[in-house]
C-alpha cells in the first residue's frame, strides 16, 4: 500500500502518540517509525523530546537509532546530551554514540572522541566504531559507503571484494577472532549479512557465542533480524533464554524473532512477555507487533488507518 502524505491532525496524533506512555509499546514504536519516515527537524524534535524524558530505555533507543538512520545534523545536540548522561541506561546511550557516528559530521567525530575511555565498556566500543566509521567513510570518493541494501545506515562497512573473495569461512574466521579489530569484524558481519543466505546467516548466528563484547552479540542478533531468516530462530531462542545474557543482547534476540515472524518465533517471544527484565518483555511485545505487521504488511499508523 502506497503511503499518503499526513495531514496536520494526523501528525499531531502521531506525536500524541508517541509522547503517552499510557499506550501500548507498540503502538507507540509505530508513531516513532512513522515521524521517522516524515521526517524534518519537527520530527527530530519531537522524538528527541521523547528521547530525554520517557522512563523506557527500549523506547528510548529506539529512538536514538531513528535519529541516527535520519541523517540529519539537527539531531546533534539531543544525542550529545544522551551520550553524555552517565546516568542513562547503557543501551540508550550506546545508541545515541552510534546515531552520531551514523550522521558522520566532523561535529559529531569531535563529540565522540570525549568519550573513548568512556567507564561503561558498551558506550566505549560503541565510540570506537562509530569513530572509525566516520574516518573511513572520510577516505572514500563515493557517497556514504555503510548505507545497506537493506536501507539501514550501518556502524561499519562491508569488507571491499576485491579484499575478501566473498567465502563464508574466511568471514566467519574473522567475525570470531577476538584477536582482531572489532571494526573489521563488524565489516566481515555485514559483509555476511549482505551475502543473504542460509549459509551466511548460520555463521552470523555463531558470533552470539563469543564472550568478549555484549555489544558485539547485540549487532549479531540485530543483523539476523534484518535478514530474517528461520534457520536462525533456535539459535536466537536460545540466548534469549539466558538470564545471565546482557540484556541489550536479549532484546535483540526478542526483536530478531519477531521480524523472523514465524509461528515458531511467535511461540517462543509470547514465553517472555512478562519476562523479568523489562527490557525484554517490551521487546517481545514490540516483536510481537512487528510480526503482525510482517504478515500483513501494515505497521505504519497511516497504513493501519488508526490515525
Amino acid at each position: 500500500m502506497e503511503n499518503r502524505p499526513l495531514t496536520n491532525d494526523q501528525i499531531r496524533s502521531v506525536t500524541k502518540l508517541l509522547a503517552d506512555s499510557a499506550k501500548p509499546m507498540g503502538e507507540r514504536f509505530r508513531a516513532l517509525f512513522t515521524l521517522k519516515n516524515i521526517g524534518g527537524h519537527d520530527s527530530i524534535d519531537h522524538i528527541g523530546n521523547v528521547l530525554l524524558r520517557d522512563e523506557s530505555a527500549l523506547l528510548k533507543h529506539e529512538c536514538a537509532y531513528c535519529l541516527g538512520q535520519m541523517q540529519d545534523e539537527h539531531a546533534i545536540n539531543v544525542l550529545e546530551k544522551v551520550l553524555s548522561n552517565v546516568n542513562e541506561h547503557p543501551m540508550v546511550r550506546h545508541e545515541a554514540g552510534e546515531a552520531l557516528g551514523a550522521i558522520g559530521s566532523d561535529h559529531c567525530l569531535s563529540i565522540l572522541e570525549n568519550y573513548l575511555n568512556d567507564p561503561c565498556k558498551d558506550v566505549s566500543e560503541t565510540v570506537l566504531l562509530a569513530i572509525n566509521r566516520i574516518k573511513h567513510l572520510k577516505q572514500l570518493t563515493l557517497p556514504d559507503g555503510s548505507s545497506s541494501v537493506y536501507s539501514s545506515v550501518d556502524p561499519a562497512p562491508p569488507l571491499e571484494e576485491n579484499n575478501l573473495n566473498q567465502n563464508i569461512k574466511q568471514l566467519r574466521t574473522i567475525l570470531i577472532d577476538e584477536k582482531e579489530s572489532l571494526f573489521k569484524r563488524y565489516q566481515a558481519m555485514f559483509t555476511l549479512r549482505n551475502m543473504n543466505t542460509d549459509e551466511s546467516a548460520l555463521a552470523l548466528a555463531d558470533g552470539l557465542d563469543c564472550p568478549d563484547s555484549a555489544l558485539f552479540r547485540h549487532e549479531i542478533a540485530f543483523v539476523l533480524g534484518q535478514m530474517q531468516k528461520a534457520i536462525t530462530t533456535e539459535k536466537l531462542s536460545k540466548v534469549l533464554a539466558l538470564r545471565n545474557e546482557n540484556e541489550m543482547v536479549r532484546h535483540e534476540c526478542a526483536e530478531a524473532l519477531g521480524a523472523i515472524a514465524t509461528d515458531e518465533a511467535n511461540a517462543i517471544l509470547k514465553k517472555y512477555l512478562f519476562d523479568e527484565q523489562r527490557v525484554v518483555r517490551e521487546s517481545a511485545i514490540v516483536a510481537l507487533d512487528v510480526s503482525d505487521y510482517n504478515n500483513s504488511e501494515q505497521f505504519q499508523l497511516l497504513d493501519s488507518g488508526t490515525i
